[in-house]
C-alpha cells in the first residue's frame, strides 16, 4: 500500500525509559554461558545492556510520562489534540484500551477521539499515518501518537534466543495540520501467512490462560518458555527482513523521488546490529547515514524503537534544520512500514527513564 499525504508536520518527539538496568554480559556469565561466546555475540548482534521497566510500571506508564513532558515542552497546545493514538502490543487490560485511560490520565476533552493499534515494530509508521490521515482528512488539527512496550515482560528468563533482546519505552509523537508543510510518502505491508514467527501462542481468546496449564519446555538449543512467552524464529525474522525492508525503502524513495545522497538519514527500528548493518548495505546505505548503536544501549525497544533513535542520533540536528529522513519499521505480523519525510525543526524532549514508585 503507498500514500503520500500534504499539510502535516511532525512537531515534537518524546521517550521514557525503563529505569532498570540489565546487562548482557553479566546475565549471560550468571547464567552459566562462555565469556568467549559471550562476547562474540555481544559485538555481532549489538547486545550490551537494555533498560527494562520496573515493577509494577507499563507502556501505559511510560508513554503518559512521555506525552506529558512532550505536551508541557511543545508550542503547539494540549488543547488543540483532537485525536489520541496507542500503539502497544503490551496493554494494561483486555478492556479498555490504553489510548482511552492516557486521554483520562492526561485530562483531555471529551470531544478527543482515542484508539488503539495492535502492532509492534512496524506499528510507529503505520500510526504515523494514521495520524496523519486524520490531520489531512479527518479534520483533526493535532494528534498525539505514543508507541510503547513492556515486552521484557514477555520473554522467559531462561529462553536466551529472545530474553536478552527487549528493552521497555514509551514514545510520544505530536503530529500537527500545517498547510506549509512538504509530503509524507507511506509504504506499507504485510505477510500474514507467516505471521507466526514471531508469537505469544498463549493467552489470548484462541488459547485462554487456564484452559490448559502452560508447560515449559527446552528447544533443541536448550531455550526454554511456555505459551505465554514470546518466541521468535530468528532466522526466518532475518530472512524477512533482508527480503522486506531494503524492497520498503527503495519503493517510498522510488515515491518520494530521492536518490541516496539526497537522504540524511535512514532510520531503521533498532532490531540488532547485524540486521540493521544487513538491512542498510541491501538497501545501498552507508553505515554513517544509519544509526545502529540504539539497540546496545537501550534494547529492542519494538514500536518506541524509531522515535528514540530520532531523538537519541539525530537530536541535535533535528532540532536546528530539516532533514530528510527515511524511516522503517519491520516485524511482528509479519509487517513493514516505510516513510519518507522531511523532519525538523523539531521540538525534542530528552530521553529519560521512569522512576521507579516509590
Amino acid at each position: 500500500m503507498q500514500t503520500t499525504l500534504h499539510a502535516v508536520r511532525l512537531a515534537g518527539l518524546a521517550v521514557t525509559t525503563g529505569p532498570l538496568v540489565r546487562d548482557f554480559l553479566a546475565d549471560g556469565l550468571a547464567a552459566g554461558q562462555d565469556a568467549g561466546a559471550l562476547e562474540r555475540t555481544a559485538r555481532t548482534v549489538g547486545l550490551r545492556r537494555r533498560l527494562v521497566a520496573a515493577p509494577g510500571q507499563t507502556a501505559l506508564d511510560l508513554c503518559a510520562d512521555a506525552a506529558t513532558r512532550l505536551l508541557a515542552a511543545c508550542p503547539e497546545p494540549a488543547a488543540q489534540v483532537d485525536a489520541v493514538i496507542f500503539v502497544t502490543q503490551t496493554p494494561d487490560h483486555a478492556q479498555p484500551n490504553n489510548a482511552c485511560l492516557l486521554h483520562g490520565r492526561l485530562g483531555l476533552a471529551r470531544t478527543v477521539a482515542a484508539y488503539d493499534v495492535s502492532l509492534g515494530c512496524s506499528g510507529w509508521v503505520y500510526a504515523l499515518q494514521q495520524a496523519a490521515l486524520l490531520c489531512v482528512h479527518g479534520g483533526a488539527r493535532a494528534v498525539l501518537l505514543c508507541a510503547g512496550d513492556t515486552l521484557s515482560r514477555t520473554t522467559n528468563p531462561r529462553d536466551r534466543a529472545t530474553d536478552p533482546l527487549f528493552g521497555d519505552a514509551g514514545s510520544a509523537t505530536l503530529v500537527v495540520r500545517d498547510p506549509a508543510a512538504g509530503p509524507w510518502h507511506f509504504v506499507l505491508g504485510t505477510d500474514g501467512a507467516r505471521a507466526r514467527v514471531i508469537e505469544v501462542p498463549g493467552g489470548g481468546a484462541r488459547s485462554p490462560r487456564g484452559a490448559e496449564p502452560w508447560v515449559e519446555h527446552a528447544d533443541a538449543d536448550g531455550n526454554v518458555r511456555h505459551p505465554g512467552d514470546l518466541h521468535m524464529d530468528g532466522p526466518e525474522v532475518f530472512n524477512f527482513s533482508l527480503r522486506e525492508v531494503p524492497a520498503a525503502i527503495a519503493e517510498v524513495m522510488a515515491l518520494a523521488r530521492w536518490s541516496e545522497p539526497e537522504v540524511d538519514a535512514l532510520v531503521l527500528h533498532q532490531a540488532n546490529r547485524f540486521v540493521l548493518s544487513a538491512v542498510g548495505r541491501k538497501g545501498g546505505f552507508p553505515a554513517a547515514k544509519t544509526p545502529m548503536d540504539l539497540v546496545e544501549r537501550f534494547g529492542n525497544q519494538s514500536s518506541a524503537s524509531i522515535p528514540c533513535a530520532l531523538v537519541e542520533a539525530l537530536g541535535p540536528e533535528l532540532g536546528r534544520r530539516p532533514l530528510r529522513v527515511v524511516a522503517c519499521g519491520f516485524g511482528v505480523g509479519l509487517s513493514w512500514g516505510a516513510v519518507a519525510l522531511t523532519l525538523g525543526p523539531v521540538t525534542l524532549v530528552p530521553t529519560a527513564p521512569l522512576p521507579p514508585t516509590p
